[in-house]
């Protein structure tokens, strides 16, 4: 029938439904830092509903730069993020059962805003804390914008930002989400 999507296209639907909620139970994004008094590196782990990793020495050594202090409690987003991963999941079974091109079309469209406003969030928050220094902090720097995925150095301290375990697993769900495109690409 015009406008379905094939048997291959809907599993491949059902297995991104499956892995985005995966991704609930594994970090998305970290941050590591490297100084001479810490050869073996301090983390900030994010997993889509908390913080992990070395966050209690991290804000030790960020209120020495009037940083303000990484908690679950400054990301709001962390408290409703399973519920829009969930809801992502749930959007991608319906697609996969009711395997219409029409609603993969939207799905997709879905699927990139949801990613470019994240990518912004990610950015909003690197920037406000990076640029909102407390100017009576005992060490003075310039502000910073850490990047997303890269490396950085402050002070003595050189970072790395990069994407981890989850943040492979959504891009997996989105080559998943696209692959009925090109299966059930018109053929002349």
């Amino acid at each position: 029938m015009k406008g379905r999507l094939s048997i291959a296209s809907m599993i491949s639907l059902l297995i991104a439904s499956i892995i985005t909620v995966l991704t609930l139970f594994v970090p998305w994004w970290g941050m590591k830092f490297y100084a001479p008094q810490y050869p073996e590196g301090l983390d900030i782990i994010v997993y889509p509903t908390t913080l992990a990793g070395n966050i209690d020495i991290v804000n030790g050594l960020n209120h020495y730069i009037g940083m303000a202090e990484f908690t679950n409690e400054s990301f709001p987003e962390l408290a409703w993020m399973k519920y829009i991963v969930i809801g992502l999941a749930v959007l991608i079974l319906i697609v996969a059962l009711l395997r219409r091109k029409a609603f993969l079309y939207g799905l997709i469209g879905v699927f990139i805003v949801g990613g470019i406003v994240g990518l912004w969030d990610m950015y909003r928050w690197l920037k406000a804390f990076g640029t909102n220094l407390d100017p009576r902090a005992p060490i003075e720097l310039e502000p910073f914008i850490p990047p997303i995925i890269g490396k950085n150095i402050i002070a003595n301290f050189t970072t790395i930002s990069y994407f981890t375990y989850g943040g492979y697993m959504l891009l997996l769900v989105f080559i998943l989400v696209v692959y009925p495109l090109w299966k059930d690409r018109r053929k002349p």
